[in-house]
């Protein structure tokens, strides 16, 4: 019960964490099967799984998952090479991350903007949508969203929290309003900052921020014409181009989860042991 209320508590803080359970044991080991531990996301822990060098890897694992968003499944053998465990036994580690919302922050309130909002609130993000016109952001318009600001462009991101996982689309009526847009982007930390628009669009804008001050590590940030080439035309379709690629770029670091070893022979001692692990 400690584990799950320090994971509530974590959450309302948002922080991310992860949970490791043995979800298998063969022979003698430190902890049995159901046993949990508990890693926050600066490394510090709640319980154990067995002391030593595999609470050790065990940490490092989650710390991973934790970044990566996805699951991972690690065995141990409990040897002298963890943490001189000789005890012989074999665990089998289920580490499971519990991981913030990722935030898709949508900068204009159009076509586009509300097709996108759409998408990204199905594909499971949280979904904040900016615009300086009232009749195109309101709840009426945008009735799925997580929150709706009705502000300029340009000094709008003290209004809105935004992190180095955070996700930025621009999508405004216009040239002018774009690059206040983008200038306010810039000056935060998201992890991706997207801008409707062509080449020749792309040319003037990056001129703009350079005159402006932007260095080029700045300005290489920005990804214009946002989206994966699909051949889309409608807002509909547009706001799927964009998803695709704001999902590859959350993901473009994310391993199997699996661990090479994890389910090649694990706990299999003779062929009876073989028969059963392969009816589970």
């Amino acid at each position: 019960m400690e584990i799950y209320e320090e994971l509530l508590r974590l959450k309302k803080d948002g922080r991310s964490s992860a949970v490791a359970t043995i979800v298998q044991s063969v022979g003698s080991s430190p902890q049995k099967q159901g046993a949990k531990m508990l890693i926050r996301d600066d490394g510090s822990t709640l319980g154990t799984l067995g002391g030593g060098c595999i609470d050790a890897e065990i940490i490092q694992t989650a710390l991973m998952a934790m970044k990566d968003g996805l699951p991972m499944t690690v065995p141990f053998e409990l040897t002298e090479r963890h943490g001189g465990l000789v005890c012989g036994g074999k665990v089998l580690v289920y580490i499971e991350p519990v991981t913030l919302q990722p935030d898709l922050v949508i900068l204009g309130a159009g076509h586009v903007g509300k097709a996108l909002s759409t998408v990204a609130k199905f594909s499971g993000y949280r979904v904040i949508v900016a615009d300086d016109r009232e009749e195109f952001a309101n709840r009426e318009s945008l009735p799925d969203v997580d929150e709706i600001i009705v502000h300029d462009f340009e000094d709008v991101f003290p209004r809105i929290s935004v992190n180095r996982k955070s996700y930025i689309v621009i999508a405004t009526r216009g040239h002018n309003h774009d690059l206040e847009a983008l200038k306010a982007a810039l000056r935060t930390d998201a992890e991706y900052i997207g801008l409707l628009g062509s080449k020749r669009k792309k040319a003037l804008l990056f001129r703009t921020l350079h005159d402006a001050g932007f260095s080029d590590d700045d300005i290489g940030r920005v990804v214009i014409p946002v989206g994966l080439s699909i051949g889309s035309v409608t807002p509909e379709e547009i706001a799927i181009s964009i998803m695709a690629q704001v999902i590859q770029k959350r993901r473009s670091n994310a391993g199997s989860g699996i661990c090479p070893s994890a389910c090649s022979g694990f706990g299999q001692k003779d062929g009876a042991d073989k028969t059963a692990s392969a009816n589970r």
